[in-house]
């Protein structure tokens, strides 16, 4: 079994294997070649080096340059000295020879040129996958700090408005469904969620009775409802300081609709304060602009007198 592991390693190009293993996997692979080329010289004689050709290949991809180059060494040298049949030899062998010595060189190149791009790509991909994982700890350790300082913000305001029960009554239930929101974003980056969920936690804090929503039941992808949390919720500041939210009898409603693997959602805002003046680009409108664009959607934004309305178009990834 370690012998197995070893060869499968070395095959693999994970670890480099040992010389004597090398050696062994070469020999073999000459005495196969050679194995072949006498059963074709029953049929054509005059076959001196083809069947070296392989075993030069397999040899240089497990056991690496030297053994590569010994093996087309000596598999040379056994297409000039071994003789099967009346065939003896002569010059136009010794041409075939030297042939056969640049073709295996060619393959050697070309076998330690991919070898080499292997190990970069393996290393690269160890470098990534390390960061990744950095990523996910840092991401892990700023998500604990935050839910601790909203703890926090909640303990501190519940004992300044102790005495102002219908103010806390108001703040409470906004600084809950701010804290499941980001347990749900928390959630979401690995596994997903429903639009529906996803909405409700956004929204949830400025009142129930406030938005609607309309759409069936739809999971996302962990990546694309990350994308539209973010989406959803810049939308909802958004609306929270100058839109719909922003005005006592505003409202908004939500739609979303599925064609093949295209969804559309539908952001309408009504009832909000009338946009007389639209400001230069921001940070908001740059994310709202681009994040859709890694899958292959867009996003389109009107300021019309009822309030703002937005249309969302992407598509759903299979995975």
């Amino acid at each position: 079994m370690k012998l197995v592991d070893e060869f499968r390693k070395g095959w693999l190009g994970i670890s480099p294997p040992s010389l004597a293993l090398s050696v062994g996997f070469a020999t073999i692979c000459l005495m196969l070649a050679t194995l072949v080329r006498w059963g074709l010289a029953q049929v054509r004689p005059d076959i001196f080096f083809t069947p070296y050709f392989p075993a030069v290949f397999f040899a240089a991809a497990f056991g690496g340059l030297r053994i590569g180059v010994v093996t087309a060494l000596i598999g040379g040298v056994l297409g000039v000295s071994l003789n099967f049949g009346d065939v003896h030899a002569d010059r136009a062998r010794f041409v075939l020879l030297v042939l056969y010595w640049a073709v295996s060189a060619l393959t050697i190149w070309g076998v330690e040129h991919y070898r080499s791009l292997l190990i970069e790509q393996r290393r690269i991909s160890k470098r990534l996958i390390e960061e990744e994982e950095y990523r996910k700890l840092l991401v892990d350790e700023l998500q604990h700090r935050l839910k601790n300082k909203l703890s926090t913000v909640h303990a501190v305001l519940h004992q300044v408005l102790h005495d102002q029960p219908q103010v806390w009554a108001r703040i409470d239930p906004r600084l809950r469904s701010l804290a499941a929101t980001d347990d749900l974003i928390a959630r979401v980056d690995n596994s997903g969620c429903d639009i529906r969920d996803l909405l409700i936690s956004e929204l949830g804090p400025y009142g129930h009775v406030r938005f609607t929503l309309n759409g069936e039941r739809l999971f996302l992808p962990a990546k694309l409802a990350v994308t539209l949390s973010l989406m959803f919720h810049e939308l909802a500041t958004n609306a929270s300081k100058y839109g719909a939210f922003s005005a006592p009898r505003g409202l908004l409603q939500v739609s979303w609709t599925v064609s093949d693997d295209r969804l559309t959602v539908t952001w309408d805002e009504t009832e909000g304060p009338s946009v007389d003046k639209v400001s230069a680009p921001g940070f908001g409108t740059k994310l709202l602009k681009s994040a859709l664009i890694a899958f292959d959607g867009k996003t389109e934004i009107s300021y019309l007198k009822s309030g703002v309305h937005c249309i969302m178009q992407c598509r759903i990834p299979k995975s």
